[in-house]
């Protein structure tokens, strides 16, 4: 029996060995996809990658990417039965990401992003802007969508709702919080771009779904005054 185990053991760590020999980076975190199909709109570009043995639908902000190019990414949103009215298309799942990162930006010795050279090769940061963005965001299951938070702002005074939407602009530490500029594509009276307060660090382009307590008419003094605004909200996995 001391022999079984002792051979079961060694084919379990050879299988890890092999695992890591296929991808040094596995244990950093990052996830490795080769391009299959490349879609390009107006804000994202789309990729069909190969993950493993399986395909799948990633969302990145604008860059230039070919068939059978290699990046690796962390973390993302995904949203389930995406609609894109640009392309008039139902994806069964698309995972929205910050950026992504081409093999070449990776430090192969360390298994993690090589800062000198991720500055060129990482997808391009997106600007803050207070512009409203063509947008094309799923709403999420239990969610309500910016539009109808200012339509119906007392209705929703003092309640815990959820929103999912795009960074727009990130300042943080002042009054002791963060504060966030939120849209979805969706405006009400020329409304589109909602404040969000929060103790997270986000960055400009993160999709994310957030909740927090509504408050309306909500002056902090200084020159901070908002019709609509979340207040505390926490990021929903």
């Amino acid at each position: 029996m001391k022999i079984v185990r002792t051979v079961y053991t060694l084919i379990v760590f050879l299988m890890g060995l092999n695992v890591l020999a296929q991808d040094p980076h596995a244990e950093s975190g990052l996830k490795k996809v080769i391009v299959q199909e490349v879609i390009q709109v107006s804000s994202y570009t789309y990729l069909h990658v190969l993950e493993g043995s399986e395909k799948r639908w990633i969302a990145v902000p604008t860059v230039e990417a070919s068939v059978g190019e290699v990046y690796y990414y962390k973390g993302g949103m995904a949203m389930p039965n995406f609609h894109s009215n640009e392309l008039k298309r139902t994806f069964d799942s698309v995972l929205f990401l910050g950026s992504i990162t081409s093999a070449d930006a990776i430090d192969l010795d360390k298994g993690m992003v090589d800062p000198d050279v991720a500055k060129e090769d990482l997808a391009p940061e997106k600007q803050a802007t207070l512009n409203r963005l063509e947008l094309n965001i799923a709403p999420v299951e239990g969610g309500i969508r910016i539009a109808s938070l200012f339509e119906k702002a007392a209705q929703y005074a003092g309640k815990h709702v959820k929103v999912v939407g795009e960074v727009t602009k990130f300042t943080s530490n002042i009054m002791g919080r963060n504060w966030i500029h939120f849209q979805d594509g969706t405006a009400y009276d020329g409304n589109y771009d909602l404040m969000v307060t929060s103790q997270e660090k986000v960055s400009v382009g993160d999709v994310l779904v957030f909740e927090g307590v509504v408050a309306v008419d909500k002056n902090f003094g200084a020159g901070y005054v908002y019709k609509v605004i979340m207040e505390d909200v926490v990021p929903v996995e």
